[in-house]
This record gives C-alpha cells, sequence and structure tokens, in this order.
C-alpha cells in the first residue's frame, strides 16, 4: 500500500515538473539597441555677397545692381545721428523714424538701412527691432556720421588714421544693441570719399555702397515731389537713397506710401542691396 502511495506521489511530482517546464517562458533573444543618429550641426548661413576689391586693391564701390529684364528696385535709408547730437537727442529732437519702418513692414517692402552706431546707441530697442525682422537688413553708416573727406556738406571729418576705427565702432555697437548680423556694407556719411577713405577701409573687408537715385527727401516739406524725383529716377537695378529720421526727412514716409504702389504697378520688385550684389556677381 505504501509502495503504490509512493508511486502515485512521484508520479504526480514528475507530472507536476513536467507541467512547470510546459508553461516557463522560454527566453527572449537580446535585441541590440536602436543605432543613435550622429550629431549634425546645422548647416552654416552662407555669407553675404560682396564685390571684389576695386582697382590697386582698394575697397570696391557698388552703385547699382544689372540693368537687366528683372526689374528690381533697393530702397535704403540712412539712419543718421552724429557722434555730437545726443544733447539734442536728449532735448526732445527725433532722429528715429518708427511710423516709417511700420509703413515698410504694412507694405511688405525689403529695405536696406544704412545705421550709425550712435543711432543704434541712441535707440537700441529699434536697432535690434530692425535687425531681426527678415524684412531688413542693417548695414554700416560709420559709427561717428563724420565725414571721410573734407568739405561734405559741413559734416566734421575723421582722420585717416581713426576711419576703420569708426566703422568697426559702428559694428560693436549694433553687437551691444543686438543687431545679430549686421551686412559688411559701408556708405560714406554724405556720400563722400575718395582714394585714401577707400584704401583705409581695406582692412575693414567692407564694400561700400553708395546710389543711383537720390530721392531729395533730405530737409524736404514736398512728400509729392519726393516721390516724383524718386520715380523719374528709378531704372532696373537701381539703389534709391532715402532716410530713416524724422527731424531731418519729415515726410519721407509719406513720400514711400506714393513711390512703392507706383514702382509695382510698372512692374518693379523691391529687394534689400545684398540681392543687388549678388545678382552683380562681383561687378564694379
Amino acid at each position: 500500500m505504501i509502495s503504490s502511495v509512493r508511486r502515485v506521489t512521484a508520479v504526480c511530482a514528475l507530472s507536476a515538473a513536467l507541467t512547470a517546464c510546459g508553461t516557463a517562458r522560454a527566453p527572449q533573444p537580446v535585441r541590440p539597441a536602436p543605432p543613435v543618429a550622429p550629431s549634425v550641426a546645422p548647416p552654416a548661413a552662407p555669407e553675404p555677397p560682396t564685390l571684389a576689391p576695386g582697382p590697386a586693391g582698394l575697397t570696391p564701390v557698388f552703385s547699382n545692381g544689372p540693368r537687366s529684364h528683372d526689374r528690381t528696385v533697393a530702397l535704403t535709408f540712412d539712419a543718421d545721428m552724429t557722434a555730437d547730437q545726443g544733447p539734442r537727442a536728449a532735448a526732445g529732437e527725433r532722429f528715429d523714424n518708427p511710423g516709417l519702418i511700420a509703413a515698410l513692414r504694412t507694405l511688405k517692402v525689403p529695405a536696406t538701412v544704412f545705421m550709425t552706431g550712435r543711432w543704434a546707441e541712441e535707440y537700441p530697442d529699434q536697432a535690434r527691432s530692425i535687425g531681426r525682422d527678415p524684412l531688413f537688413e542693417v548695414a554700416n553708416h560709420s559709427y561717428s556720421h563724420y565725414a571721410f573727406t573734407d568739405g561734405c556738406y559741413g559734416l566734421p571729418t575723421v582722420t585717416e588714421a581713426r576711419m576703420r576705427a569708426d566703422v568697426e565702432r559702428a559694428y560693436a555697437a549694433f553687437r551691444r544693441a543686438g543687431v545679430p548680423d549686421p551686412m559688411p556694407y559701408f556708405r560714406f556719411p554724405g556720400g563722400c570719399y575718395d582714394r585714401r577713405a577707400l584704401k583705409a577701409l581695406v582692412p575693414a573687408g567692407v564694400t561700400a555702397v553708395q546710389w543711383d537715385v537720390v530721392s531729395g527727401d533730405a530737409f524736404a516739406t514736398d512728400a509729392d515731389a519726393v516721390a516724383r524725383q524718386v520715380l523719374d529716377g528709378v531704372r532696373p537695378g537701381s539703389v534709391v537713397v532715402l532716410h530713416c529720421t524724422r527731424s531731418a526727412a519729415p515726410v519721407t514716409e509719406r513720400a514711400v506710401r506714393a513711390i512703392v504702389p507706383e514702382l509695382r504697378r510698372r512692374g518693379f520688385r523691391f529687394v534689400k542691396v545684398s540681392e543687388l550684389i549678388g545678382a552683380a556677381g562681383g561687378r564694379r
């Protein structure tokens, strides 16, 4: 009897063991970890187009784009403020023109603003707003707005030894104001330059930008006359010089509101100076 019980117990034990083995989970294969994508730096922004050095290696000068069937025009605005005008600004004179910038945004007009370093110091919020808006590009108009030649509209002059430093000081003012990517373009105060000035700015690596259409908005009081002068002068590839200072150019906003729709009606497309220089392909 005991032997029979033992046999039954053994069979039950064996059956339980076999059942346990049958229900045990098979070992799972080890899956390799997914490959980690290599860290790739974002592509660097392309360098702004510039012109090749001028004759004898001097700073190149750009006045207009190609006279092609692509009817482009660049409106440029000088944000002028000389180094010695701080007291006038403190007394309430306005060297800015936020209404003009707002009008350009409303009209969706790309533009290049040639800014003095002293202007960026006086209006850092506006300088930063313009510099961070993809509609615009900020270029250099010197720090002091002092002339780089003698006899330039009565402006004080910068010595030859200080010309490069004045340009670099403006770029430093832009950085402090929060302008992220000022362009390597320079406009001489008053548009006055000579061979000596072009030689002094070679180490700065800038392209000097002039114009082929004078708006006549400086100190003007008749917006219609300014608009007519621009409309009469614009050709494909033109660079128009205007101003972004309420005290010195009070009718510019009104003139622009007349100029823009008429040029568009004539088939012109507004671009920044950088696009015209790029289209020039190194032409001087």
